[in-house]
This record gives C-alpha cells, structure tokens and sequence, in this order.
C-alpha cells in the first residue's frame, strides 16, 4: 500500500512538472489569452464624459476621399468647437498625425485653431525596432528600440500638447494593452494622447497605473466597438450638432472608416476591429475611473500550477469516478471563480492554465477505463448519432452491437411528418445558393423542435421531414411530446416567415400532421445499406395528413385527440378531408392548442 502511494505520489510530481513546463513554454498561450478575453472584458456603461467625432464613411461622401481633405475640416471643426467662451470642450483630442507642412494658410488655420484655448492635443507617433542601446557601458541589442519619430509641424506642436497614438499589439495580434509614455533615445518621456487628454480633463489629479518593463499596462475596456457615442465629424461642420453638446467632454477627432485602416483586434472583441479613436476613449476612460489592474509574475503562477496539478492528479488516482469528477469541477469552476474575484481585486491570472491541466490529468486517469467500453461503443453511436435524439443513442447503447443488426419490431407509435408550405414557388425567384440557405434554416428549425423533445428524426425528402416518437425504446407521454414538436415548429416558423417577408416579400409555413398506431421499426435494408426507419399504415396515414394540412395548420387523427384527451383543444373537420388510401368517416381534427 504504501509503494502504492508513493508510485502515485511521484506520478503525480512528474504529470504535474509536464504540465507546467509545457504552459510555462507558451505552447498554449493563444488560448489562454482568449479565454482570458472572454472572462475579464466586461462591457460597463461609460459615464457620457467622452464623445468620438468620426471621420467616417458619411464624412468622405460629403467632402470626397480624406486624401484630399487638406487640414482646413479638421481646423474648422476646431473653431466650431471652441466658438463659444461660455461652453466648450474640457480637452479635445486628434488622433490623426499631422507631421509635415502642406498648405501654408491651411497649416497656420490649423494651428491657430488648435492654439487658441489651449485645450487640443495632437498626435504623435514613434516606430520601432532593434537597435543597440548603451547599458553599464555595454552595448546589447534591443528588439523595443524607437528608430523613427514623428511629431507635428513646427507651428501646431508649439501651440498644442502632444500625445503619442501608438498601439502595440500582443504576439497573437491581439491589442490588449496600452503604452503610457513613449521614451525617446534622448530620455525624453512622451505621455500617450489618452494619459494627456486624462490629466487635462481632470487638472492633473489622476493616479497613473503600474506599467511592465517597457511602459505598457493591461486595459480594462469599457465597451466594445460601436459602444462609446459617434458624431460624424461632417455633422459637426454642417452645424446640425450644436456646440452645447461638448460643452466640458472630452472630444476625439479621429478615423472611423474601414477605408482609413485605423482599426485593431482588442480583447473587448475578437471578432470585430475597434478603431483606433474608439481605442484611445476606452483608455481614457479607464484613466479616469483608476481602476487598473495588475498581471501576476508568471514565475509565481507556475508554482501554484504545479502545486494544483500534483494534488489533482494525487486525489484523481486515489477516487472514485463520482468523486473525481465532483473534485475536478470544483477545482475548475473554482479558478474560474478566484480568477474573476482576482481580476475585480485588481490582479489577473492566467484563466486557463488550471483548469485545462486539471482536464488532462483527469482524462488520463479516466482514460484507461474507458478505453476499451468506447470501442465497443463507437460502432453504435456512429449509426444513430445523425438521426437520434441523444437520451435515444443512450438507451440503444444499452444493447450492444445487437441493436445494429438488420430487423425490426411491430411497435405503437406516433408519427410526424412536415412539410414547407410555399418554398418551392419562392425558389424559383431566387438564387440557388439563397434557396439553399433558406432550406437548412427551416430545416434546422425542425430538426431541433423533433430532438428537443425527445423525438427519431427518420428521415429528411427535399423541404419535408418525418420523425416518430415511442421507438426505438418505450418513452413516457410520447404523444404528447410529438405534439409539442408540431407545436414548436409552428410558433418557430413565424418568427423565420416575418424575416422572410421583410426579406423577400415572400413567406413560407409549415404543413403538419401526427397520426399514432403500429408500425415496423427497426434497421431495414441491406446489410450493405440500411435506415433505421419505420413502416406500415401509421406512417402512411401521418404522411397523408400532412399533405392535406395548409399552411400553418397541425392536423391530428382521431387517435392522437383521444390519447390527448383533456390536454390539448382540437377541432374536428369530420370526415371532410379525404385521404388517399383511406376509407371514407376517417375523421381528421387540427390541433388547436396545447393546454
């Protein structure tokens, strides 16, 4: 027993040493740092303060490609903005760099302009690279050296503060930081334009955040991009906006066209760019509110990782299945937890390190056991995974192999079948591809409402289906369940038909009928080829009810209105409602409600 333990002991350091050096490499960085994302960037109502003028897509329709603007808008946007003495904005930001001299009278508008209140703040810009820079007398190469820099022209860098609007992207081209001062080769220290634009608005009282070694420290963004308040900057011009609505704000002039190519991937989002004005008013406002946030070393994280590891693997080893798993989602779901509660106290921890070595380690230690029974397995779930709701894949791997063999049973049971009402008409004023999109929504639709409760989705027939319910194992309630699937379809179809009329002046409905009785179910066919379908009198009456029901309409047998009796409300039609194959007096109802 005891060179049991301790053969688990050691496993457990050498599993947990593995581990930590296989995320102390990086190896899954990109993951981490994405789920980090997902977990940290919470969406929080700015507090108005700061307002965004756009050069936007509205902007180059009116005045023509910006390559041509001149600096004449930018400058007449300054004067407006600062026309009146009694209200004008706290600080206004540019975040366009304006570095050589052009038009002369355009170049002295802009600067008188930008020099007349003392509240603007223009851009500045640095390129960077690897040099040798000079450190205790030696030389050592630098990959962060700054090898170019550009400032405004003469006249608008002495009647205005600077700022710099470099935005460094993390090693997966994710923006998640923000450099606070640029420091040039000289010593000389610039802020960024949001710590500039931050300390002019608040007069100087504002606590800065803890930076890395090369200047940068983690942003929290507010909001996501579109979040934060745009006004065209061609509204401004116009006069449409009045200059009351700055009054006291931090204004922004910068960018906002795709054209422009001023956008980023940040952390906020991954799937949609925030432009680079949008950037600089999220780290204004994180600024001013001072809610900053440290990264724990990753030295002192990699010695908890260790630590965690060896302990889960140690109790993995030593439990129960149950128990192991009951552990497992502890210590997971309670990083998760510690991570957030860290990251609201200030400090940020990899989100992902522990909880993915934890799932590994687990899996090994289940890995054994499992092997074998999901071999043994795999053959079943491959036949029935495509068409059989997953507590139906459950039950039939009961069986065995034996369930795959060819043969059915006479089994009572209700059927379904639905048709789209109108789509082929529609088809034919569309294109293919549309058509084809169209088809897998409505059909999707369905086979999500037949899965959801419970149901066999036998087979699809172009825009039609066919599912049963009460096979291949006896299920409780089963004809309701079938029910509420018809009923589902019908109240999804409409939200898909009111888009689609909005779309395509056109619409589309379901045509539904249930019918409940025997029939042969089980795999038929070929032991080449076989569809574990069922057959018989039930299907076909189920089939002709649905061709018969119009658009919208759920019609039912006489058997499924008694099997539900007291649980849904109908209304018969008789014997109105002929039915191939069937003989006359059998009486159809539509399922009206479900009580």
């Amino acid at each position: 027993m005891k060179n049991r333990q301790f053969r688990t002991f050691l496993s457990a350091l050498f599993a947990a040493g593995l581990l930590t050096l296989v995320f102390g490499l990086g190896l899954f960085r990109s993951a981490d740092l994405a789920l980090s994302d997902a977990l940290y960037q919470e969406r929080a109502a700015s507090d108005g303060k700061i307002v965004l003028v756009g050069i936007d897509q509205k902007a180059l329709e009116v005045y023509g490609p910006y390559q041509q603007w001149g600096r004449n808008p930018v400058a007449e946007a300054l004067e407006i903005l600062n026309a009146s003495e009694e209200c004008r904005p706290a600080v206004i930001g540019i975040d366009v760099l304006y570095s050589g001299e052009s038009d002369p009278a355009a170049d002295r508008r802009l600067a008188e302009a930008a020099g007349r209140y003392q509240n603007v703040i223009t851009a500045c810009a640095a390129e960077f690279g690897s040099a040798l820079v000079e450190s205790g007398g030696d030389y050592a190469l630098s990959p962060h050296s700054v090898t170019a820099f550009s400032e405004p022209y003469e006249a608008l860098k002495t009647a205005s503060t600077q700022g710099h609007i470099n935005a460094m992207m993390d090693s997966d081209g994710i923006l998640r930081h923000h450099m606070l001062y640029l420091t040039l080769p000289d010593g000389t220290q610039i802020p960024s334009l949001a710590l500039a634009a931050a300390k002019v608005y608040s007069g100087g009282n504002i606590s800065e955040p803890p930076t890395d070694g090369h200047g940068f420290w983690y942003l929290p963004f507010c909001g996501t991009p579109g979040d934060l308040a745009m006004i065209s900057i061609s509204d401004v011009l116009s006069g449409t906006v009045s200059p009351d609505y700055f009054d006291g704000k931090i204004v922004l002039i910068g960018p906002y066209a795709a054209g422009l190519q001023d956008s980023y991937v940040t952390s906020a989002d991954h799937a949609s760019p925030m432009y680079g004005v949008e950037y600089q008013a999220n780290a204004i406002q994180a600024l001013l509110w001072g809610d900053y946030k440290t990264e724990v070393s990753d030295g002192l994280q990699l010695a908890l990782l260790f630590l965690l590891l060896a302990l889960g693997f140690f109790l993995f080893r030593r439990c129960r299945v149950r128990v192991s798993a009951l552990l497992w989602l502890l210590f997971s779901g309670g990083w998760f937890l510690l991570c957030l509660g860290m990251y609201r106290a200030g400090h940020i921890l990899h989100v992902l390190w522990v909880p993915a070595g934890l799932t590994v380690l687990y899996a090994v230690c289940l890995a054994v056991n499992y092997v074998q029974a999901a071999l043994e397995r795999q053959k079943v779930t491959n036949t029935f995974r495509r068409y059989v709701a997953p507590e139906i894949v459950t039950e039939i791997l009961k069986d065995g192999t034996d369930a795959l063999e060819l043969g059915g049973k006479l089994t009572k049971i209700a059927v379904l079948f639905v048709d789209v009402r109108g789509f082929t008409s529609m088809s034919e004023q569309l294109e293919p591809k549309k058509v084809v999109e169209i088809l897998n929504r409505y059909l999707t639709l369905i086979s999500d409402c037949i899965l959801k409760n419970g149901g066999t989705l036998d087979k699809f027939v172009g825009d039609a289906a066919m599912a049963f319910w009460g096979a291949p194992f006896p299920q409780e309630d089963y004809v309701m369940r079938a029910a509420r699937a018809a009923r589902d379809m019908a109240a999804g179809s409409e939200a898909l038909s009111e888009e689609l009329l909005k779309t395509y002046g056109r619409t589309v409905s379901f045509g539904i009928g249930i019918h409940l009785g025997e029939a042969v179910v089980g795999n038929i066919g070929s032991p080449r080829r076989m569809d574990y379908t069922a057959i018989g009198d039930t299907v076909n009456t189920a089939a002709r009810l649905e061709a018969n029901a119009p658009g919208g309409t759920i019609y039912i047998s006489r058997a499924v209105a008694d099997a539900l009796e007291g649980r849904i409300r109908t209304t018969s039609l008789g014997a109105t409602i002929p039915l191939k194959g069937k003989k006359e007096g059998f009486e159809v109802l539509t399922l009206d409600e479900i009580l």
